[in-house]
């Protein structure tokens, strides 16, 4: 364990940028971005091109350790290099920026109104990988859809299962349970959420340390018991569809959470903009994560 990633992500002033788009969400990724389906004529071009959207933002001179807390990367990202470094390498080294991994491979279908992590059967060897990058720890996401008791249970569960590997493997895994920014039933399920997460984290010993990335809750500071939980090193929240504007107001209403925004982040951004404008629109889009993940 990095003894200066582990403080700059427990008490470091900021936020987590998640640049961990997968295949199934880089087209439309690619395409906010200005990067249509022409510009690219299979799988390994598309690959390229979002690796040229996330290097420019990384190595944009606004992005670095005093605002950006850490940064979530896809694998293919870790594996690839930025000026002939590697990409998580160069987060920390160059930008002072603690590098994640996301780890998961998709959702299962939808079950009990859930959708858990399909098998991970590659995880030791993800986990091999990012200690010999450097990397701090993990991300793995599922989705809760309806306030259903067990499917939320079953979520958790396999949430922590996985999650105490990755600490076996001397990382720190980000635990995200989704729940549906749409659901009918989205407060409902948070307050099931809020319970199973507790008796999951009271469980864990003392040598055991997790991260959780929440949906912003209905009810504001509705995880403030967690923020304040020995095991979990911070609680960060997704931007899970709505807009930065409304993003940030929600997150500056639950204290001592920070953002871990991936399309709010990108909003605005094009791959025909001039560096000086590219760098202008993160800067503010930066600037104004930044303010609502300190109040």
């Amino acid at each position: 364990m990095n003894n200066e990633m582990f403080a700059q992500v427990k008490s470091g002033k900021g936020f987590i940028a998640a640049l961990d788009q997968s295949g199934g969400s880089t087209p439309k990724t690619l395409a906010l971005y200005g990067v249509t389906e022409s510009a690219y004529s299979n799988e390994a071009e598309m690959f390229d091109r979002m690796h040229e959207m996330r290097s420019r933002l990384i190595k944009s001179p606004v992005f670095n350790g005093e605002r950006v807390i850490g940064a979530i990367l896809f694998e293919m990202t870790m594996e690839r290099t930025i000026d002939g470094m590697g990409s998580a390498e160069f987060l920390w080294n160059k930008k002072k920026v603690v590098p994640f991994l996301k780890v998961d491979n998709g959702l299962a279908d939808e079950a009990n109104d859930v959708q858990l992590m399909k098998p991970i059967p590659e995880l030791g060897a993800r986990i091999a990988a990012a200690n010999k990058h450097g990397v701090f720890g993990t991300k793995m996401r599922s989705v809760i859809n309806m306030a259903n008791p067990s499917g939320i249970d079953e979520v958790v569960k396999q949430q922590f299962e996985v999650g105490k590997e990755i600490i076996a493997g001397g990382l720190v895994p980000i635990i995200e349970p989704e729940v549906n920014i749409k659901s009918a039933e989205k407060a409902e399920a948070e307050e099931i959420l809020k319970k199973q997460l507790i008796e999951q984290a009271n469980s864990l010993s003392g040598d055991q340390n997790i991260m959780l990335k929440l949906s912003l809750p209905t009810k504001a500071n509705l995880y403030k018991e967690l923020v304040d939980h020995p095991r979990v090193v911070r609680v960060v929240a997704l931007s899970g569809g709505y807009s930065r504007e409304v993003a940030n107001q929600m997150l500056s209403e639950n204290t001592g959470v920070i953002a871990s925004f991936s399309r709010a982040l990108a909003e605005g951004l094009s791959a025909q903009q001039s560096d000086t404008d590219f760098d202008a629109m993160l800067n503010g889009t930066i600037q104004s994560i930044y303010e609502a993940s300190i109040k």
